[in-house]
């Protein structure tokens, strides 16, 4: 059976947590309503109890040591789920109401929020989903967005992520036409004498390198050619055309593989990387309707995932 904390351990943990998120004694024990000398000591005595120090102190300042660190990394998280489970059975009653702003990759959007809006939006009708899809990357708490689907790589350290699908892998692509033409890349690097279907994320000046991994080494490659675009479904539909080599999500163009339209090239070198996750802000207490969509959102995921082992 799993061993529960005593009420003393829980007491001490929230404690430590509270002034690791605060940096300060007098801060933290308003927010907890008790007195700094109180405080204190419930954090000596987990610190008494772990054997280590976790707060560097001075009169000025407060900061945690490397054993702080390292013990706040683990068991913060482990913090918000508890709270989030708790206001979720306290509010288990209520119908989730409000809006929820989403911010989302449209590869994401067709994939998961797609298929869900008609059941979700039947079940929950006091729930309204203000969604933007939109591959730019941006700071979702600074833009006032409640949770954003965006790929693993690209999401800032201090958000929740919770994966939603397998990792994904970027291969290029290009019509027999072309490689009857223009001859077959044999390494990455000779994509520089291709012409290439260049695309570039939202808000950047300059298109994406395309990136490939050899002897476990990530590397990219700047390629040229004759257009650019911002949408990636808009460079996928140019490389079908013949007019150059595409750079595409393998689950994107494996239809066209299949029915011979496309060629895939460089494989060799084409690895995986994280996948597609919900992100959201570290929050005490989750508003029932944003717990739904995530709810929504993960069970969506796991029946893509039965359906294609099936």
């Amino acid at each position: 059976m799993t061993k529960l904390l005593a009420s003393q351990d829980y007491n001490q943990l929230r404690a430590f947590i509270t002034v690791a998120e605060y940096l300060s004694f007098s801060r933290a024990a308003e927010q907890l309503g008790v007195s700094p000398s109180a405080l204190s000591q419930m954090v000596r005595n987990l610190e008494d109890h772990v054997g280590v120090r976790l707060f560097h102190r001075t009169t000025r300042n407060v900061s945690l040591t490397e054993a702080g660190e390292n013990l706040f990394q683990r068991v913060q998280p482990a913090a918000l789920e508890l709270g989030g489970a708790i206001t979720q059975v306290k509010h288990s009653g209520e119908k989730p109401a409000g809006t929820v702003r989403v911010h989302t990759f449209r590869s994401a959007a067709r994939k998961y929020i797609d298929p869900i809006l008609k059941s979700f939006t039947d079940r929950y009708p006091g729930v309204v989903l203000d969604i933007t899809v939109d591959d730019e990357v941006i700071d979702i708490v600074a833009e006032g967005y409640d949770l954003a689907l965006r790929i693993g790589e690209v999401i800032e350290k201090d958000m929740i992520a919770v994966r939603l699908g397998p990792e994904l892998r970027q291969i290029a692509v290009a019509t027999p036409d072309y490689l009857q033409r223009h001859g077959h890349p044999d390494h990455p690097r000779d994509l520089v004498d291709h012409r290439c279907i260049r695309w570039r994320w939202p808000g950047r000046p300059t298109p994406y390198a395309w990136e490939f991994v050899e002897n476990g080494t990530w590397f990219s490659v700047t390629v040229d050619g004759p257009l650019v675009f911002s949408d990636k479904e808009s460079a996928l539909k140019a490389a079908l055309n013949g007019i150059g080599i595409g750079f595409a999500i393998e689950d994107t163009v494996t239809s066209h593989i299949a029915t011979g339209q496309l060629i895939p090239l460089l494989t060799p070198w084409s690895a995986p990387f994280p996948g597609l996750f919900i992100c959201y802000p570290q929050q005490r207490q989750m508003a029932p309707a944003l717990r739904a969509l995530i709810d929504a959102l993960r069970a969506g995921s796991a029946d893509m995932e039965h359906q294609s082992l099936a």
